[in-house]
C-alpha cells in the first residue's frame, strides 16, 4: 500500500493506495465513522457495481448504510441536486464530526464535499474515488463545487477530506474511455512540473490505460504525490502554486461549455485537448519549442485521446469559444491568467494572454 499525507496544519490527512481497500472499510475508517448508520452518495451506475460490496464490508464492523443515489453525469451538480442531498443529509440526523462517505467520480466528491461543507457550517466527508482521473486529481485537495448557467464549478468551497481510499479494484469496471480520460490528469502532472514522469508515462502509458496492476499504482501514486506537495504549498491557490493544476483546463473547460457539459465530452478528454491547445499556444509566443508542443500533442493522441479541436466537430467559431472563458472562476480584476510552458515539465502562470489573441489561435486550431 502506498500511503501519501496531505500535510495541512490541523487538517492533514492521508490518501491510501491500494487494491481490496473497501473490502477492510471499518478498519480503514476507523474512528471517522463514530455512528451505527454510515451515511453514503453514490450515483446509480457505482451503486449497481459496488453497493453490496461496501455494505457487506462495513457489516463487518456492525456498521448499516443509509444511501442517497444520484444520476451520473454533471447534471448532478446543480442547485436542485445540492438541495435535495443537503436535505437529505439534515434528514440523516448528519453532525459535525461525522462523515458522510462520497463514492463514486468526481461529480459525487464535488457534490458531496461542499454538501459537507455547508451543512452545519462544515461536517466531514470520506473520499472513496471510482475512476482514475478522481483518484488522481478531484478527490485529493478540497476543491468542491457545483455548476451553474454561468459556467463550471462556479459556486463551491475549499473542504478537505478526512481520509481519501483509492482502491485499484474500483477501476477494474470502468470503460475504456473513463480510464483514457482520467489517465488525461496522470500525464498532467508530467507535462506542468515532471520531465522524467512524463518520459516514464511515454513508455508505459498504455499499460496504465490497460490496468497493468504495477504501472497502474505507480502512476496514481506518483500523481498523488505530486497533487499533495502542490496542495500543501497553496491550498487555497492565493500564491499562483495550485493554479498550475488547471493546465489544459481554461481551453478545456471553454470545451466542456460549447458541447453543454454532456458526455460528446468528458471532463478529461476536454483537459487533454486543453493541455495540446496550451502546449501550442505556448509555441505560438515562442516560448516552448514546437517539438516539445508535438512531443505532448503525439502522447495524447497516442492514448487515445482527441488532440485535434477539429475532431469536435464544433459550429463555433474561437471568439465564441474565448466568450466561455470570461466566466472563468480564475479572472481576476478583468484579466484571465494562463498556465502555459516553456518546456515539458516546466510550466508557468502567465498574466498577459489577451483574448483576442486566444480568439485568433483558436480560429487556426479550428480550421487545420
Amino acid at each position: 500500500m502506498a500511503v501519501i499525507p496531505v500535510a495541512l496544519a490541523g487538517r492533514s490527512y492521508e490518501v491510501r493506495i491500494d487494491a481490496g481497500l473497501i473490502d477492510n472499510l471499518p478498519d480503514e475508517c476507523g474512528a471517522l465513522l463514530r455512528k451505527k448508520t454510515v451515511p453514503i452518495v453514490t450515483d446509480s451506475n457505482v451503486a449497481e457495481l459496488w453497493r453490496a460490496r461496501v455494505e457487506a464490508a462495513l457489516a463487518t464492523g456492525g456498521f448499516e448504510t443509509a444511501w442517497h443515489i444520484v444520476r451520473p453525469g454533471e447534471g448532478a451538480k446543480s442547485w436542485s441536486g445540492l438541495e435535495a442531498l443537503s436535505d437529505w443529509m439534515l434528514a440523516q440526523g448528519v453532525e459535525r464530526g461525522d462523515h458522510v462517505i462520497a463514492l463514486g467520480g468526481g461529480v459525487v466528491g464535488d457534490l458531496t464535499g461542499f454538501a459537507s461543507a455547508i451543512c452545519k457550517r462544515g461536517c466531514g466527508f470520506i473520499q472513496i474515488p471510482t475512476t482514475l482521473l478522481a483518484q488522481v486529481d478531484s478527490s485529493v485537495g478540497g476543491k468542491t463545487a457545483i455548476n451553474t448557467a454561468a459556467g463550471k464549478n462556479l459556486i463551491g468551497a475549499f473542504h478537505q477530506p478526512g481520509l481519501v481510499l483509492a482502491d485499484m479494484d474500483l477501476l477494474g469496471t470502468l470503460p475504456p474511455r473513463e480510464m483514457r480520460a482520467g489517465y488525461a490528469e496522470v500525464i498532467k502532472y508530467g507535462i506542468l512540473g515532471d520531465a522524467e514522469f512524463f518520459a516514464w508515462l511515454e513508455d508505459h502509458g498504455p499499460a496504465v490505460i490497460e490496468r497493468d496492476p504495477a504501472a497502474l499504482e505507480h502512476a496514481v501514486a506518483t500523481s498523488v504525490s505530486a497533487k499533495a506537495r502542490i496542495v500543501a504549498e497553496d491550498e487555497r491557490e492565493t500564491t499562483g502554486t495550485r493554479a498550475l493544476l488547471n493546465l489544459g483546463h481554461t481551453f478545456g473547460h471553454a470545451l466542456e461549455a460549447e458541447t453543454g457539459f454532456s458526455d460528446a465530452l468528458l471532463h478529461g478528454e476536454a483537459v487533454a485537448l486543453g493541455m495540446v491547445l496550451a502546449a501550442r499556444y505556448s509555441a505560438r509566443r515562442g516560448h516552448l519549442s514546437s517539438k516539445d508542443a508535438d512531443r505532448i500533442a503525439k502522447s495524447i493522441a497516442d492514448a487515445g485521446l482527441r488532440a485535434e479541436i477539429s475532431a469536435l466537430g464544433l459550429s463555433c467559431d474561437g471568439q465564441k469559444l474565448a466568450d466561455h472563458m470570461l466566466h472563468d472562476k480564475k479572472m481576476d480584476a478583468g484579466t484571465l491568467p494562463f498556465i502555459l510552458l516553456s518546456a515539458i515539465g516546466d510550466a508557468y502562470l502567465a498574466h498577459d494572454v489577451a483574448l483576442p489573441d486566444i480568439a485568433a489561435f483558436l480560429d487556426v486550431q479550428l480550421a487545420s
